[in-house]
């Protein structure tokens, strides 16, 4: 796989979950594991507005906006309320254009679609490398 051509928008990474330690130590993880050339952007969206345990509409949009460069924006997010959040969002149109709710497991998907997304791939092919995450097996 060779890397993105010069100047190409790379697609964007936002990590939705209801704790934002665990939605950063994923992007941190996901960061480290793709480095080594130009890295995708990745946000964390972690937590209420509060700093308490669960969602934010505000900083999953905030994050989505972060991160867009043109090529789309891939959201991954941990539990229910998550998915059921970035869905909102979508449907109500307050995601950057090209956004989409990755169906994928969050740390394995995760880490597939920053190295994907690093790769320079588009959005349809981040979405798909994070969902294959689902086959890995550990046994």
């Amino acid at each position: 796989m060779t890397g993105p051509e010069p100047g190409a928008a790379l697609v964007g990474i936002v990590l939705v979950s209801h704790s934002a330690s665990v939605a950063e130590s994923v992007a941190e993880l996901a960061r480290g594991l793709a480095a080594g050339g130009p890295l995708a952007p990745v946000a964390a969206a972690g937590g209420t507005a509060a700093d308490g345990l669960g969602t934010s509409a505000e900083r999953i949009v905030a994050a989505a906006r972060a991160v867009d460069r043109g090529a789309g924006v891939a959201l991954l997010a941990d539990l229910g309320s998550s998915v059921l959040t970035v869905k909102a969002l979508l449907l109500d149109d307050e995601l950057p254009p090209g956004s989409r709710l990755v169906d994928a497991p969050f740390v394995e998907g995760a880490v597939a679609a920053v190295v994907a997304a690093s790769s320079g791939l588009p959005l349809r092919e981040v979405a798909s490398a994070a969902t294959e995450a689902y086959a890995y097996r550990k046994t």
